[in-house]
């Protein structure tokens, strides 16, 4: 079985090393890889792209592998993977429209709201609500952006993850 990946890797000596080195030791073969220092992601960052092969556990393996070592995989076989972003707004939910919050984030290309939580209070203005939005790689700085914009114009309290 084959597998393309595509890594985000630091510009800095030894992360081309440290991504490929547990690829071997777990039992794949490296097929191919494509690392240009002069192709850089909007946050400064080189994508490698790498093609390996294996059996299906073997291929698992090499992903949780790289995961846990804080590699950044942002693309599997052609499909971006997701970053969660989760977050949670206070205030006056019911009058100002979390409908139209929720509304508003989907509306964003690359953004969908996964996941509400709704806690009323016998407060309404101190009602809260945890959002776990999946938004495509790279995507969270703007997507935390756009959620302390819309709390802010809607009068509510925002607290993003750090």
């Amino acid at each position: 079985m084959r597998l393309n990946l595509v890594l985000e890797l630091l510009d800095v000596p030894g992360q081309l090393l440290d991504a490929l080195e547990p690829i071997g030791k777990l039992g794949a073969n490296i097929v191919a890889v494509i690392h240009q220092r002069d192709v850089k992601t909007e946050r400064g960052t080189v994508p490698v792209h790498i093609t390996i092969e294996g059996d299906k556990e073997t291929l698992k393996m090499v992903i949780r592998t790289l995961e846990s070592q804080d590699i950044q995989i942002i693309e599997v076989d052609g499909v971006v993977r997701k970053e969660k972003i989760t977050t949670v707004i206070i205030g006056n939910l019911v009058e100002q429209d979390l409908n139209e919050t929720v509304a508003l984030l989907n509306r964003e290309e690359g953004v969908r709201v996964a996941d509400l939580d709704l806690k009323m209070s016998d407060h309404p203005e101190e009602s809260a609500s945890k959002i776990i939005v999946e938004a495509d790689y790279g995507k969270k700085r703007d997507v935390m952006k756009l959620i302390k914009d819309i709390g802010s114009s809607k009068g509510f309290l925002v607290i993003n993850e750090v």
